[in-house]
């Protein structure tokens, strides 16, 4: 455990000096191709960055954090574009802090403009009506999600823990079963996960977020789901890297209604290569493609569903007690059978419960030790031993 804390602290030292580089040196070069240059030496860097580490939960962060989506913003950044780019310019904590961290910053405030900064986003869909036309990655600035209460997230919590619990009797549960609460687990975990840093981010430099779930287990069609409800930072990357540069290219070449069909296609692509990655950092085995097919697959399914609802141009819909359980059916069947395999075969399971049953240990033991350090008594047989 040691060892993988130094490990920790390593990844975000070169993760600091990196950023600082790109802010200090990168950030002087006019936007183009010349800054693109400068910062490409970081870009794999922060590629390779999670290999050092094992924690399957740290490895996932890290990947998530720094290989992903710090990358994707490091190549908007080049082009003076995304929410690294700013007017007037980031300081350098808000640069560091936005880089590092998958947070989603509100317009300003006008009641209290001293207290935000205002980011520079990319246009959202003129109106509602377009959006057929601008799929999976819809802007979230249209609709305007509630934060969730800390109640809320504290029943997250327990309800994570139980589930964590309910572990200890697979060997007499239903294979099926297993992976149900597998998908309760990564939207629990990602959730309470995201908020936290959210949080933090807040506290220590005062911006005002944006939620980045939206109640997914009610999605009533995949455009809904993947555009409007699920892990929104993701979307809001992907939008301005992927979708909108190749559906300007494609534009000249098919047309408008193909580029944006392509445009989705090669999104999903991506996001699919990224969730490979990913799942390479957790088995370090060469992938067999089966997350690919999972989000190639929803990609094409999502281009027929807005084909269709193109044809009916409203005119006919399913009632949303029908379409609801289809799409999170969909979601749930096709993961099982794409998604969790290969996470299965590298063991990243076991090995995420074990790690959370050593941080319980860890975090029992130090309250333990604060107890008893402040005066009061407690059984030493039920102190744990000391991990390595």
């Amino acid at each position: 455990m040691n060892s993988e804390i130094k490990s920790l602290i390593k990844v975000w030292i070169t993760v600091l000096a990196s950023l600082s580089y790109c802010y200090f040196f990168s950030k002087k070069i006019p936007k183009g191709f010349l800054r693109l240059l400068s910062v490409l030496p970081i870009i794999p860097i922060f590629t390779m960055l999670p290999l050092s580490l094992s924690s399957i939960n740290l490895l996932g962060i890290i990947g998530f954090f720094i290989g992903w989506l710090a990358n994707f913003k490091l190549l908007l950044f080049s082009f003076d574009q995304g929410p690294l780019s700013s007017n007037p310019p980031l300081s350098f904590k808000h640069f560091i802090s936005i880089a590092c961290f998958p947070v989603m910053i509100k317009s300003k405030n006008k009641q209290n403009p001293s207290s935000q900064i205002k980011i520079k986003q990319n246009p959202s869909p003129q109106n509602s009506s377009n959006n057929h036309e601008n799929p999976s990655i819809s802007s979230t600035s249209s609709t305007q999600i509630k934060p969730k209460s800390l109640l809320n997230y504290a029943i997250k919590g327990l309800l994570l823990v139980l589930l964590i619990r309910v572990y200890d009797y697979k060997p007499y549960l239903n294979p099926n079963f297993i992976l149900l609460l597998y998908c309760f687990h990564i939207y629990l975990n990602l959730d309470i996960l995201l908020a936290l840093v959210s949080a933090m981010v807040r506290f220590f430099l005062g911006l005002e977020l944006e939620p980045q779930f939206d109640s997914p287990f009610i999605s009533t069609s995949l455009q809904d789901f993947w555009g409007r409800r699920w892990n929104l930072m993701v979307t809001g990357i992907l939008r301005p890297t992927v979708y909108q540069p190749v559906r300007s290219i494609c534009t000249r070449i098919f047309g408008r209604r193909w580029a944006q069909l392509v445009a989705l296609l090669a999104t999903f692509a991506v996001s699919g290569l990224m969730h490979e990655l990913i799942f390479f950092y957790f088995g370090r085995v060469w992938p067999t493609w089966e997350v690919m097919s999972f989000f190639v697959l929803h990609g094409i399914c999502l281009a027929v569903e807005i084909e269709v609802k193109r044809c009916f141009n409203g005119r006919w819909q399913l009632h949303r007690f029908v379409t609801g359980p289809l799409t999170v059916g969909f979601v749930l069947v096709t993961g099982f059978r794409l998604f969790f395999p290969q996470y299965l075969r590298c063991g990243a399971d076991v090995r995420a419960i074990r790690e959370y049953a050593i941080i319980g240990e860890f975090v029992k033991g130090v309250v333990s030790n604060i107890w008893v350090s402040v005066g009061g008594k407690i059984d030493t047989a039920l102190i744990p031993i000391e991990l390595n």
